[in-house]
């Protein structure tokens, strides 16, 4: 053994007076509150550099009885999740807004099983709070889990009550505006694929589009769920031309059900947009990835990921966040109308 003793670890005391502040105002910087001024900040972070300073979390965890960990819960299986691109958007957001805390995300993709592990893990006390994106009406165990921690969902809940907080965006104004541009390009014989109608994001959707059709009068062509992937939206689209409905023009509620669609008409021979216009739904790396590129309605999804982790922060700190939280569509022109 060498003749130097280690040094014991740097406390937040030392890195108070290298900062010339407060502990307590090194406390809310290490658990990434807003309420220090930009000057406080930035004196924190150096002397967290210089002196290579490690919250111990363990042992602010047996203090406050909290375990700085949240939990996402996705109700997908593993293939839809780790396919769809809008995941990945999301997990980015909220990873992004929890980095400048001191909370590590625990994911689940999860089951409805009365038994399931998740939602053992979460009421045994290892996490603080939860985000739940995906949420279908089946989905009865997240019931189970909002009795014990504070929950977060990613669009509106399957079954809302007014005590819920959730961040979604204008799914029902989203679609409408699609809808819109495609009767305003000429489009009088207007198909749908849609989401799986146990999801509020499915409905809403679909809702838009008779919106719309109901502003025109126009009637529905057909309508047909390919359940947010682009198997499900290549089936739904073959169902569609089966059925003799002749449509002019798809509004598709997500990119990937119109990847699977496009995929399908060009089987068939039939030309987008000349034959057929489609618009999509997410502006998501699949609406420029395909030919034509996709006309398609952008939904914020990396800014939702932030405001929803940013809600389940301000719970957890005893703040009072709004309830609801609705995030602002954009039509983006692109080739496929």
């Amino acid at each position: 053994m060498g003749t130097e003793t280690m040094r014991s670890a740097v406390t937040i005391e030392e890195v108070a007076a290298a900062a010339g502040v407060s502990r307590s105002t090194v406390s809310r910087v290490v658990n990434g509150s807003t309420a220090v001024s930009p000057e406080a900040l930035e004196s924190v972070q150096r002397a967290i550099a210089e002196l290579n300073y490690v919250p111990n979390r363990a042992a602010r965890s047996l203090a406050s009885h909290k375990t700085h960990a949240v939990a996402l819960i996705v109700p997908e299986d593993t293939t839809r999740f780790f396919g769809d691109p809008f995941f990945a958007a999301i997990v980015s957001g909220i990873n992004s807004r929890l980095s400048r805390s001191d909370y590590v995300l625990n994911l689940f993709i999860a089951s409805d099983d009365p038994g399931d592990k998740t939602t053992s893990y979460v009421r045994s006390g290892a996490v603080d709070g939860a985000i739940v994106v995906s949420h279908h009406t089946s989905d009865t165990f997240i019931d189970r889990i909002a009795s014990v921690v504070p929950v977060v969902y990613g669009g509106r809940p399957a079954r809302e009550r007014e005590r819920d907080y959730y961040v979604d965006v204008d799914n029902v104004r989203g679609a409408y505006d699609a809808t819109v541009y495609l009767i305003e390009n000429g489009r009088r014989r207007i198909a749908t694929i849609t989401g799986p109608r146990n999801m509020p994001a499915g409905v809403d959707r679909v809702q838009g589009y008779r919106d719309a059709l109901a502003a025109w009068s126009l009637d529905e062509v057909a309508v047909e769920d390919g359940n947010f992937t682009a198997d499900g939206g290549a089936d739904a689209m073959r169902r569609i031309l089966a059925s003799g409905a002749a449509p002019d023009a798809v509004f598709v509620a997500s990119d990937l059900m119109a990847r699977g669609a496009l995929t399908v008409l060009a089987q068939e021979g039939l030309r987008v947009p000349e034959d057929v216009a489609i618009v999509g739904f997410d502006d998501s790396p699949v609406a420029t990835s395909v030919t034509p590129q996709l006309t398609t309605v952008r939904q914020p999804s990396f800014q939702q990921g932030e405001r929803m982790a940013s809600v389940l922060i301000d719970l957890l700190a005893g703040r009072h966040p709004r309830h609801v939280t609705i995030l602002e569509t954009e039509l983006v022109v692109r080739e496929s109308v």
